[in-house]
């Protein structure tokens, strides 16, 4: 599939795979505690309002809405910023490399949205969350692989790492059209205003971030008051951001890549899992997850995505739309496709989006994501283990 593997994807899967470990013990640790003693000081604390300002002048958001609204916007901005690299020299600017990934994630946003769906058919509260399962977590994914070595031939976690890429991408489209509140005119046009604002310091070549984030800034809060998640203003900061292409020539992007990614792998990431992963398992049975919300996300990570991405990506290379990952077989490709049901950081995320209004069933996202992505983790771990061969 790719011969020539860039210095900024190794880069790239490194810090991902390592970061995925550190999500596990966060996840673990927040199951831990929201199942203690110190549940109460938990919820009480992610509850808690905190004004961030001078006088008057500032914003006032609980600290669960400073994570998935604010730090989350520094996460999406990462993600971007990913994204427009690998689509201009990466292993998504060729678009034969690029056709796999591509189909395969169509697939494995596709068909897991249906599983929810065909669960939740006919309730309107709860078919909202049809995206929950739609997306795949890049970091515990390449996790999973970096525990496996030489098993797992570089190619194919090139095609994992831009599948999950284009994931996102699609979470992005899909939060911006499906979740957003009623819309401000007002801030809606101030976001356009300074988002032009950022095109033209882009034409102009300017290589100093602080411009960017000055107007950034104003950007994330015109975009918080308008109805479209804050979270958005990070993606269109990034998309500003200028970039060379050539590796002598001075790239902002690529300086921002790698100046916030440690933040991103080992701060807010992990923070985020922290503070949304808590859930209380009292009273937690077998007849609990089969619940429309829990089952609708479990089936669509778990079976949803491994039938969208094998499938489609087996039709693509059938029909000679796209080629097989070099080095690799159709039972490791598969079990790669399982772990893409890892769905974690994006579907909480999405899932906090879903039932803003109807907090009740975050329980049961939280539930049916779990176990959803443990399965993922299990049987595609299991699966490479036994049928990769260690080189």
């Amino acid at each position: 599939m790719i011969n020539n593997i860039t210095k900024p994807f190794r880069w790239f899967f490194k810090l991902e795979a390592a970061s995925g470990l550190v999500l596990l013990f966060s996840a673990i640790i927040a199951l831990v505690i929201s199942n203690s003693e110190l549940s109460n000081l938990y919820f009480k604390t992610l509850e808690k309002y905190l004004f961030i300002g001078i006088n008057n002048f500032g914003i006032k958001l609980s600290v669960l809405h400073w994570i998935n609204d604010a730090l989350m916007a520094i996460f999406f901005f990462f993600v971007t910023l990913e994204i427009k690299r690998e689509f201009l020299q990466g292993e998504l600017s060729n678009i034969k490399q690029a056709m796999l990934p591509i189909i395969g994630a169509v697939g494995g946003m596709l068909v897991p949205a249906l599983f929810y769906i065909f669960i939740n058919y006919g309730n309107s509260e709860t078919i909202v969350g049809w995206a929950i399962p739609s997306a795949t977590d890049i970091a515990f994914s390449l996790g999973v692989l970096s525990l496996l070595g030489s098993r797992v031939p570089i190619s194919l976690k090139v095609f994992l790492t831009a599948l999950a890429i284009i994931d996102d991408l699609g979470a992005i489209v899909i939060i911006a059209l499906f979740y957003s509140g009623d819309l401000s005119i007002k801030y809606l046009s101030l976001m356009l205003i300074a988002f032009i604002i950022l095109l033209i310091l882009n034409k102009l070549d300017v290589k100093k971030f602080l411009p960017y984030l000055i107007v950034g800034l104003f950007l994330w809060e015109f975009t918080h008051q308008s109805g479209i998640h804050a979270t958005i203003a990070g993606v269109l900061l990034a998309c500003t951001i200028p970039h060379r292409k050539k590796e002598k020539d001075f790239s902002l992007l690529i300086k921002l890549e790698h100046a916030i990614s440690p933040y991103v792998a080992f701060g807010i990431m992990p923070l985020f899992a922290f503070a949304n992963a808590g859930v209380s398992l009292e009273g937690l049975t077998f007849a609990s997850l089969l619940n429309k919300v829990p089952l609708g996300i479990l089936l669509g990570l778990f079976v949803g995505k491994q039938l969208g991405v094998f499938v489609f990506s087996y039709i693509s290379i059938k029909l000679k739309f796209a080629q097989m990952p070099t080095n690799s077989n159709w039972i490791n490709f598969y079990a790669v496709g399982v772990l893409t049901g890892i769905g974690f950081t994006m579907s909480l995320f999405v899932g906090n989006l879903a039932f803003v209004d109807s907090t009740q069933y975050m329980d049961g996202v939280k539930i049916g994501v779990l176990s959803g992505s443990l399965l993922s983790t299990v049987f595609g771990y299991l699966l490479l283990l036994i049928f990769s061969k260690n080189k």
